[in-house]
This record gives C-alpha cells, structure tokens and sequence, in this order.
C-alpha cells in the first residue's frame, strides 16, 4: 500500500498579548506609532524589537496624541499613539479631545495595572476608558490576551469609519503578558451592518437638486468633512457645473483650490467680509461636511435669514443641532454627491459670481498688492513670502492664535490636507508634536 499524504494543518501562531499588539498593528498597515514608556506598558515596548514599526519616542504623552492627530491628517490613515498606565493615560486626554472635535482617526492605546488590581487604587491605576468616554468614539478594557487582536481590528474600524474620531483600548498588564493564540485574519470584525439613517433617501434628493437648479444666489460651504469623504474632485463638478461659489471653513481649506475663480476663502468671524455678506445675501446654503459651528455662523437667529439650507452630513446627530435645514442629506458625501450630479444640468449664468466678487470693493485686504510696504514688516508679507517661497506646496502645520488665523488668511492652500490645525478645541501646544508627526 501506498503511503496516504499527509493533510496540512495551519495551527495559528501563539504569542504574548503585547506580541498581539504589535502583530494586529502591522497587519493594519501601520508603520509609525508615538509614544512614551511606562511600567504598565513595558511588556508591549519590550516586544517591539521584533516588528517593523518605527517608534517615535516623545517627551510627553500628550505629544504623543497630537502627533498621531498630525500623521492622521497629513496620510489620511489612522494616527497611533501609545501611553502608560495613570498619568502617562490622563495626559493623552488633551490629545485624544482635539481628535475627537475634528474628526481625526486615532487609536491610542494605554497600559493598565494587571486585572487583578482593579478598582482596589493601585498604584498609577486611573480610570482611563471612563475618564475617556465623553472624547472617544469608543473605548476598550482588554484584559485577556485572546482578547486583543479583535479589539484592536474593531477600534480601528470604529475610528477610520462613518465621521472618523479617536478610540482608546486600555489593555491590562497581565492581558499582555499571558499567552493567546493569534490570528490575523480571524480576529475580523463582524461585517457592518447599513445604517437605515446613512442612506439619504430618494425623495429628499430630488428635492435638493430641485432647489439647486432653480437657486439664483447659491454658495457652497465646504468643510471638513470633504476630506474625510475624499469628495473633493465632486464638490468642484457641483460648483463648476452651475457657477457656485464655494466658501470653506478654518478646516475645509485645501478641500477646494485657492486659485479657483469660484473659491471665495474662508468664512465666519476670521474670515473674509464680503464671504459672509454673501452667504448672508444667498438664497441657498448646500454645506458639505461642516456642523455649523459658532466661530462660523455668528448669531444663530441672524445668519443666513433667506437662505433655504441642504445640509449633507455623514453624523445625523450634527443635522439640525445648530442651524435647521430644510434638506438634510445624511450619508457619505461622496455618494451622495455622486447621484446628485448627474440629475443636475450645466448652468453658465456667472451674474451672482460677479455679484459676489463685487461686494469685495476696496476690501480685499487679503491681496498682498493691496497691503501697504510702509517699511515694517506685517504677518501678512510674511505669510504671503513663505507661500511664494514653498509655491503653495508645504505641509503647513499652525498652533492656535493669531497666527493660525494669519495663516489661514494670506497663505494659499490649493491641495487637499496641505494645513493641519487645531480648529473645534483651539489647542495650544498643538503645533510642534504636530508637525513630527505630519
């Protein structure tokens, strides 16, 4: 008789849980992390060395975050920023709340004391995951090895998708000391499920593109949310297919080119004078993944008093939560763009662009032709010179101030993800961990 061939048998690898950590993250396609050591967490440092990920070793956990935050804007993927345990955990809280008002997909991950010890104030225990809860998308305790694989490739999935934001796993000491058994693959999150309130509905479509078609003094305001969609290249059919002039907020700059004739700056209370007497003149506001926020609108009961409203918006819970719209689009931007554009035909009217132009007068401050050479030297020149010097093409990274607004004034931003910026929570110490990050 001849001998039977022996069938194969793949048995998954088994590795330490701070293995896991590092094994889960490359098969995420992560190749940088930002973090500072600590006893909790010293399992998973020393497992590093046998992956490759570079790590960025920062002087402060709070730096950590923020340059995670940088990274996630600048690449477009999921930022990772690694803490210990107590206070190396609370000081990635500033970080991790600045991700969380813009929309910046984060992962941190922090050490904890062994589970065990819980709930007994061991030493550097705190309370991370509810400390977390009001700025997290969502939040994790690990405490079992087998566990965290799937935590890690779930918060991964939360952070990266519908509005991105920031999650924390905090996984236990002895979750990354003991052994489990490890498999990529498997450790995959359950297929999502559609969201029945992510769907914009037919009727409400047709409806928005009714009003877009007939608005006679329409602006586009172009947010955040059109780089988190990656709905660039639609929102500048819309606008070049019926002649709208486009508006964008502090963090929906780059989204649309600088140098377009339609592209009317920035809006709200450091923005341009004849951008927000227009919007206040408009009789259709369509905004493309902003929320309305108060540095934007000014006065609620005042703001754009004729204006009918479409607002589209990937978070439901942002529609109708500062200015009501009359056309709420909830979904991605992209899609829904996507099957408003073909029902919409090209219009070459440009007697409301030439309108709004008009209103600039001797206002254009924001021209460096029009700014005085008297000797001294003004932020402006010297934004405008380092524009000129970089050709528009730097990666400008602002802390929060004057000079943030500067910046966003006289500095042109024609690519998308070109100025990261702490916009919602204004934070200060922002600049710096940023820019490595970036």
């Amino acid at each position: 008789m001849s001998e039977q061939p022996i069938p194969e048998t793949t048995q998954p690898i088994r590795l330490t849980g701070a293995e896991i950590v590092w094994a889960t993250l490359v098969g995420e396609g992560v190749r940088d992390v930002f973090g500072y050591p600590g006893g909790a967490i010293l399992p998973i440092y020393d497992a590093l060395r046998k992956y490759p990920i570079r790590h960025v070793l920062v002087r402060h956990e709070q730096g950590a975050a923020h340059a995670a935050d940088g990274y996630a804007r600048a690449s477009g993927k999921v930022g990772v920023a690694i803490g210990t345990s107590g206070p190396g955990a609370t000081n990635l809280v500033t970080g991790i709340a600045t991700a969380m008002m813009d929309s910046i997909p984060m992962v941190c991950i922090t050490g904890q004391i062994s589970s065990k010890l819980l709930g007994t104030d061991a030493f550097q225990e705190v309370d991370i995951t509810g400390i977390t809860l009001p700025i997290t998308k969502h939040n994790f305790i690990v405490t079992r090895a087998q566990d965290v694989a799937s935590t890690l490739r779930l918060a991964f999935r939360i952070a990266r998708s519908g509005r991105p934001g920031p999650v924390l796993v905090d996984i236990t000491k002895d979750a990354q000391q003991a052994v489990a058994a490890f498999d990529f693959d498997a450790a995959a999150p359950e297929p999502q499920r559609p969201h029945p309130m992510l769907s914009a509905e037919h009727d409400a479509i047709l409806e928005a593109v009714k009003l877009i078609t007939t608005a006679k003094r329409p602006i586009i305001l172009a947010g955040h949310g059109i780089l988190g969609a990656n709905a660039m290249e639609q929102v500048r059919t819309l606008a070049e297919r019926l002649q709208i002039p486009v508006a964008s907020t502090l963090l929906g700059l780059g989204a649309f080119p600088a140098s377009h004739e339609l592209s009317l700056g920035m809006m709200g209370m450091h923005g341009e004078p004849w951008v927000n007497q227009a919007i206040q003149q408009s009789d259709l506001l369509i905004a493309c993944g902003m929320r309305f926020d108060d540095r934007v609108t000014g006065v609620l009961a005042s703001y754009a008093p004729n204006a009918k409203k479409i607002h589209i918006e990937i978070d439901p819970s942002e529609i109708n939560k500062n200015v009501k719209a009359d056309i709420p689009l909830i979904g991605d931007l992209r899609e829904i763009l996507e099957t408003i554009l073909p029902l919409i035909v090209p219009r070459n009217d440009s007697t409301w662009l030439h309108a709004v132009n008009a209103l600039k007068g001797d206002a254009a401050v924001r021209d460096i032709k029009n700014l005085p050479d008297l000797g001294h030297l003004y932020a402006a020149h010297v934004i405008h010179d380092l524009w000129r010097v970089t050709g528009g093409k730097a990666i400008v990274v602002t802390d929060v101030g004057q000079h943030q607004m500067w910046e966003a004034q006289y500095y042109k931003h024609e690519a998308p993800r070109s100025l990261i910026t702490s916009g919602g929570l204004g934070t200060m110490g922002f600049a710096l961990p940023a820019a490595i990050g970036a």
